[in-house]
């Protein structure tokens, strides 16, 4: 803390107009040192180090000003400045250590030829002159090693600012206070050029030492002084113009120095031509460096785009080169390619589970023993998130590429460890063997494969599908079946047909299910079997379902408008998981019963079991707000789905429909004891009961026997279309009334 002190007891002493500026600025930066070290607690070395710096510049400007024209002042004052540079090029030395890490040659070398090219300038401008005029060689040795010590000093700071790391405020301001005082000494130079003893004290020389002052306190009062010297982020783009333009500015400004003035003595061109040869070395160390670092980051470009970061194995980009290789270099009557699509099964569930984490890990795993199951001589890669490809390329008969895919999928025998514990993983792999005579590329077999995995899916998961031409007609029609799902809608293609549902003992019709159906017109009639788990999967379930709600509840309004019906009938609509778990069929409901004007317990949503155990937290939030409009619920398919007693317990139940599995068995003396226990369980639940796919008047016989008074069925009517209802409603009141 000595030269601090000296500076200020020089300044306070000394004349306060002449050095007002600076003696504020030594005050702000003594103040801005304390207050750092005691809000931030900053490095006592580094405020000891800025302080110090400033200081010993300072009062080497105060000594120049006090004796202006003495030699023994001039000297005192070059080596304070001497000492102050120093200070300042070992703490950027550190600052450099420590903030950029490894990974710096560019940034080094970028700042060596800033530092040699600014050399060669000083010493042709200002170093040389000055060893011509002065008589004092000790002083002109001193003022040389002070500039060489700035021009160190502005390589330092060079390779700070060409890092790629970010550059926070104090870093900034370290710069700029870096750069007032590299002005100062400069400038003084400049001054010493004429030949004076000492430097005259203008703009040039003065005002610096005030903004040196200004940006050192901002420094050190900014609160990312803490990070000063760690190690920052990157910069999102890097300074590479403003790398170029300094780097350019310090090979240009030296060549027009050394062209406009010549050597003066043997001694000015040999200092010359050793700062030539060494900026030359320099130049070319930084292009060679950059030659290496450019193959680095095209070869590592080209891996991350033709690799998977997670595994390291070929991504579908590569694969793809791989397939179509292997199908170029296979020749006609010998081995083929064989190509397999593996798919986990279920990986959704383990990722929503347990978190992607740990999802990666089981990806890991499987890359790994897919890669020893499948042998030398194959090609693994990983094209999706659980989807994995293998390639071999010599395969002798489609019974080859099966046997290959065994051994692969019993690699998944054995549990995967995994951070939450062990568990089991299943694939279904596709296999698609590369025919002789069959002209294929590498897209045509992996899409063969693919559509061969989604076979083994539909098989039941964990097993094997060999693909056939069949499952590219399936697929197609499938695709197509899609297509026109969308604009069935649009195209008016979509009806509903309605079932009474009869009361027994009265023989009335109290209600109804619609059903929808698809009239492709020339493309013939689509069974519901058909498109309705396309709907369902695809989601176009969702607006069809909408629209469904909408136009049955419009036709039972016209119909007890018209007396078709009784007033009380009600409408059952079939809603998928997917309407239920979509936020807005609440209020497609509510509105759909506004418009109508009907009451809301005329309407009955059906819902399966396998609807309840998909996400029953969400479906019976739904449930609940539904019921809670009037809306009645009523589970479909009773007892082939596999939901618990105890959740459907929890669920606004107030109708259970007994599939016609169960009512099938009821005639030829079959056993009721199932139906019975249903009723049972719909009486202590306090539920209705419909009886669905009646066919035979002995089944309504026994049905009425066991106490279920409703039903439904072809005994009684099949679907009919709207206008045909009131027709069909007549004539069943007229029979069984």
């Amino acid at each position: 803390m000595a030269a601090p002190a000296g500076v200020a007891w020089h300044l306070v002493v000394g004349s306060l107009h002449d050095d007002a500026p600076v003696l504020a600025g030594a005050a702000l930066l003594a103040v801005a040192g304390m207050l750092s070290f005691a809000v931030y607690r900053t490095s006592l070395p580094a405020v000891v180090a800025a302080l110090s710096t400033a200081g010993l510049a300072s009062w080497s400007h105060r000594v120049d000003h006090d004796a202006p024209e003495l030699p023994s002042g001039s000297l005192a004052s070059e080596w304070l400045l001497l000492i102050a540079l120093v200070l300042l090029a070992g703490a950027l030395v550190l600052l450099v250590r420590q903030r950029l890490g490894s990974g710096t040659t560019g940034a080094l070398v970028d700042g060596v030829i800033v530092g040699l090219g600014a050399w060669l300038v000083v010493w042709v401008v200002l170093v040389e002159p000055a060893l011509d005029v002065s008589t004092d060689q000790v002083l002109t040795a001193v003022r040389a090693v002070t500039l060489g010590a700035a021009i160190a000093v502005l390589f330092l700071a060079a390779t700070v600012i060409f890092s790629d790391q970010a550059a926070t405020w104090s870093v900034r301001f370290l710069g700029a206070a870096t750069a007032a005082l590299l002005v100062h000494v400069f400038g003084r130079a400049v001054e010493f050029r004429s030949g004076a003893a000492a430097v005259r004290h203008d703009v040039l020389v003065d005002a610096p030492i005030a903004v040196m002052f200004a940006m050192g306190a901002a420094m050190l009062l900014h609160p990312s002084i803490v990070h000063l010297g760690a190690t920052g982020r990157s910069r999102q783009s890097q300074p590479i113009v403003a790398r170029i333009l300094a780097t350019t500015a310090a090979l240009v400004a030296p060549v027009i120095v050394l062209a406009s003035i010549d050597p003066l003595r043997p001694r000015d061109r040999a200092v010359r031509t050793i700062s030539v040869i060494v900026l030359a070395v320099a130049v070319m160390a930084r292009v060679v460096q950059a030659v290496r670092a450019n193959a680095r980051s095209q070869a590592d470009l080209l891996r991350i785009a033709l690799t998977d970061p997670l595994t390291g194995l070929p991504n579908r980009t590569l694969m793809i080169r791989h397939i179509d290789e292997s199908l170029r270099d296979a020749r006609p009557g010998r081995r083929q390619p064989t190509v397999l699509f593996i798919d986990v099964d279920r990986f959704k569930n383990i990722n929503d589970s347990l978190g992607h984490a740990t999802g990666d890990v089981v990806l890991g795993e499987v890359a790994r023993r897919i890669v020893d199951a499948a042998g030398p001589g194959t090609t693994v890669g990983r094209i999706a998130g659980d989807e994995f490809v293998v390639l071999d390329p010599d395969t002798e008969t489609p019974t080859r590429s099966v046997e290959l895919a065994d051994r692969i999928l019993d690699a998944f025998r054995d549990p995967v460890a995994a951070p939450s514990g062990d568990m089991f993983v299943t694939a279904s792999i596709g296999v698609a063997f590369a025919r002789r005579g069959v002209r294929l590329d590498a897209e045509d077999l992996m899409r063969h494969a693919d559509t061969a995995m989604y076979r083994a899916k539909d098989a039941g998961r964990n097993c094997i599908a060999l693909f056939d031409d069949s499952m590219i007609e399936t697929v197609t029609r499938r695709l197509d079946l899609e297509t026109a799902l969308h604009r069935a809608l649009e195209r008016d293609e979509l009806r509903l047909v309605h079932q009474p549902i009869l009361d027994l003992d009265r023989g009335r019709v109290v209600g109804f299910e619609a059903l929808m159906r698809w009239d492709r017109g020339p493309e013939g009639v689509v069974s519901p079997a058909d498109f309705i788990p396309v709907a369902e999967e695809t989601g176009t379930i969702v607006p069809l379902g909408s629209w469904a709600v909408r136009d049955a509840l419009g036709h039972l309004r016209e119909w007890i408008d018209r007396g078709l019906c009784a007033p009380d009938a009600t409408m059952s609509v079939n809603v998928s998981p997917r309407q239920l778990h979509d936020p807005r069929f609440v209020g497609i409901v509510g509105d759909a019963l506004a418009a109508t004007g009907l009451p809301a317990g005329h309407l009955w949503l059906e819902v399966t079991e396998s609807a309840v155990i998909t996400e029953p937290e969400m479906t019976l939030a739904s449930l609940r707000s539904l019921n809670q409009l009037g809306v009645r619920i009523a589970i479909d398919d009773f007892g082939t789905g596999y939901s618990s007693l105890s959740l459907l317990q929890q669920f606004p139940i107030q109708c259970i429909k007994i599939d016609r599995a169960f009512v099938a068995r009821l005639g030829d003396g079959g056993s009721d004891n199932l139906v019975r226990t249903i009723r049972a369980l719909a009486r202590a639940i306090g539920a209705d009961v419909i009886a669905e796919g009646v066919e035979t008047e002995d089944q309504m016989n026994r049905l009425l026997a066991l106490d279920c008074h409703r039903a439904q069925g072809y005994a009684i009517a099949r679907p009919v279309p709207a206008a045909e209802v009131g027709a069909v409603v007549a004539r069943l009141e007229r029979i069984f009334g």
